[in-house]
Order: C-alpha cells, then sequence, then structure tokens
C-alpha cells in the first residue's frame, strides 16, 4: 500500500470539528508537516486555544478516519499545536494593571457595594485608569448603581484572543455577573460554578491598562475569596464596617482570614460606614445612630490605618437607586468618598513602598 499526502488529507477531510461545523481541512486544522515513513504517518492538528474541548476527540477521530478510509494497518502519530501560546506559570494575570484593591465587610448589609462603587468613582475623578470588578456573585448590584442594567456585553478579539469588553460609565471599566443572569431571579450556582463564572470576568475581559483595579468582594468569607487571591495578586484589601459592635465582630474575623499566614494578603485599612447621619437640612450636626466611632477603635487596636468616615445621609440610597454614585455630587458625603480616594492611594503607595509585591496565593490541600 502507497502511502501519500493527499491519500492523508482526503480521510481527514471526512472528520467535521463541531466548533464550526467545518471539515479539518477547510478549517485549515492540519497542519503542512505530514510525514510519510512506509506503512507509518504523523502529522499536526493545529487548534486555537490549548484549552479547547474537542482536542482529543478530534485526535481519536483523525486516527480513526485514517483506519477507515485508508487501512487499519497504518500507523498513526496525531500531534497537537495551538495557534495561542498557553500562559507561563508566573505570567501575570492582568499585564496591564498596576493595583488591585479588594474591597470587603465581614456582613452584609454595612454598604460595602456603595464605599466600592464611590471609591471608583472618586478614583477615576483623581484622573487614575480604573476598573471595577462585581464579584458579589450572589447579590450583583452595580449595574443597578450605575444605570446600566440593560447593557449587553460585547467580545472583540484581542492578539488571537476573544475578550470581553468591559462596560464604561464614569471613566470606570466595569463587569459584573449581573449582566449575565435575569435580573428577576436569584443567582442559584454551586460553588464552583460562581468561581468560573467569576474567573472568565478576570483573566478573559480586555481590561487594558489600569492604575486601579477594584474588586466588590461577596460578604463574608467563602470561596469566592479564596478564588480571588488564588487568581490574582491582590495589593490589598479595604475592609467596610459599621460602628455597631455585631458589625465590628465580623470585620474582624475578616481581617484575619486575610491576615492568615496562607493568605497574607496586606489590609490598607478600614472604612467606617454609616458613621454619623447628618439631617440634610442640617449639616453640622451628627447623629451616632449605629454607635460612635467603632471602625475608630477597630482600626486602632488591629495596628490599621482608618481610611474614613462615611456619613449616613439619604440621598446615597437615591444616588445609588438611580445610577449615579453620589462621589459624584456635591456636599458633605462627596468629599468622605474624595478623601476615601486619597487615603487609598496614600495607602497603597505605602503598602509598595514597604512591602514586597503581593503574589497568588497557593493553597494546598
Amino acid at each position: 500500500m502507497q502511502l501519500y499526502p493527499a491519500l492523508i488529507t482526503d480521510a481527514l477531510q471526512t472528520v467535521r470539528y463541531p466548533g464550526n461545523g467545518k471539515n479539518l481541512v477547510e478549517a485549515e486544522m492540519v497542519e503542512d508537516d505530514i510525514r510519510i515513513d512506509g506503512d507509518s504517518v504523523s502529522f499536526s492538528l493545529i487548534f486555537d486555544k490549548p484549552t479547547d474541548p474537542f482536542i482529543k476527540s478530534m485526535v481519536r477521530a483523525a486516527e480513526t478516519a485514517i483506519h477507515t478510509y485508508i487501512s487499519p494497518e497504518v500507523k498513526v502519530t496525531v500531534n497537537v499545536a495551538t495557534r495561542q501560546q498557553p500562559a507561563t506559570k508566573n505570567a501575570p494575570v492582568l499585564p496591564g494593571v498596576k493595583n488591585i484593591i479588594g474591597v470587603s465587610s465581614g456582613k452584609g448589609g454595612v454598604g460595602k457595594s456603595t464605599v466600592a462603587s464611590n471609591l471608583t468613582v472618586a478614583l477615576a475623578a483623581e484622573g487614575y485608569k480604573v476598573g471595577l470588578l462585581d464579584a458579589d456573585i450572589f447579590g450583583p448590584s452595580m449595574p443597578k448603581m450605575f444605570g446600566i442594567e440593560d447593557e449587553q456585553l460585547y467580545i472583540h478579539e484581542v492578539d488571537g484572543r476573544q475578550l470581553i469588553l468591559p462596560i464604561e460609565r464614569y471613566g470606570v471599566k466595569l463587569l459584573s455577573i449581573g449582566f449575565v443572569v435575569d435580573k428577576e431571579k436569584a443567582v442559584l450556582w454551586r460553588g464552583s460554578m460562581a468561581s468560573n463564572a467569576l474567573k472568565q470576568l478576570i483573566v478573559d475581559a480586555d481590561w487594558g491598562e489600569l492604575d486601579y483595579f477594584v474588586i466588590d468582594m461577596p460578604p463574608g468569607t467563602s470561596d469566592i475569596h479564596l478564588t480571588l487571591v488564588q487568581t490574582l495578586p491582590i495589593t490589598g484589601v479595604v475592609v467596610v464596617t459599621t460602628p455597631q459592635e455585631v458589625a465590628l465582630a465580623d470585620a474582624r474575623k475578616g481581617i484575619a482570614m486575610f491576615r492568615e499566614e496562607k493568605v497574607n494578603v496586606p489590609v490598607l485599612g478600614v472604612v467606617e460606614n454609616m458613621a454619623y447621619f447628618t439631617p440634610a437640612e442640617h449639616p453640622d450636626e451628627r447623629y451616632y445612630i449605629f454607635g460612635k466611632e467603632g471602625g475608630v477603635r477597630l482600626a486602632e487596636k488591629l495596628g490599621v490605618r482608618l481610611l474614613a468616615q462615611i456619613p449616613l445621609v439619604g440621598s446615597i440610597a437615591d444616588c445609588g437607586d438611580s445610577g449615579k454614585p453620589i462621589a459624584l455630587t456635591e456636599g458633605v458625603t462627596a468629599q468622605a468618598f474624595t478623601h476615601l480616594a486619597h487615603e487609598v492611594i496614600d495607602s497603597v503607595a505605602e503598602r509598595n513602598r514597604e512591602l514586597p509585591p503581593t503574589h497568588k496565593v497557593e493553597l494546598k490541600h
């Protein structure tokens, strides 16, 4: 039996690639490296990505096609090549991002997402390039807070990769799981599903060049937090609490998690949200509804910076509901968020001067 390249390609034309319905030759997936030596043949199949889910099945199908249409006696060697080179182990996940900041809280209801959204807007107002990832998988609120609930996500190609294009609003690049789930239904995902969805918003998105990449983390401590510290080298975290003791107790646990030896993510500081109530008609008056300076005492006790005390005013909720963060307005609360942005900038700079670069966490079971 005489083997020749055209015989091989004719057999491979009977194999269709599920990704586009074309046969292997038509899809230009057969590399021009067919080698024949007696009754042995070798060639390469080329795929777009090293993670292509059809690699193994296509290799088996190619072998079967040659055995079926030529001879079962042919010894077949199929090599695999990819157009997109696999990332090296130590390659940065977000090479264009200078600082990654997590915004966390020990419990829900303390205004973590409000702080995260207004922090990013205040940083952008200072002239920085800012991105915001809504990683609160089970309660995404950023689309509402930025007034972009009905926006559609688009994908474009960058260096051969299909990447999600973040939505830009108020100078902030934004992605949220809220863009891809029904906003009227609860998100019912197992931990692994949520983690995989979150990773896709990080690594398969075109974040570009950023000075600050802010992550609105879920409240408490969960698998999502571990996914984040294992996926990204987080520069530091901002912990949000209210002055009341029940919130402070949970904030302590959250800080302890980030300081745990295996995690070891620096704590940039504490934000005391709802620090006091200020009536709109009497901006100089303060009423300590949830207790006084609990966040101040927490920061002092744990030896971290008090980044800001954010007052409780009715307009902050109105702005969030209307899709325009209050940091874009004028008044005492907007000034508080501007102050927070300055403190975060200083705290990040201090952390970068005094501590080595953060690395992704490798947790061994």
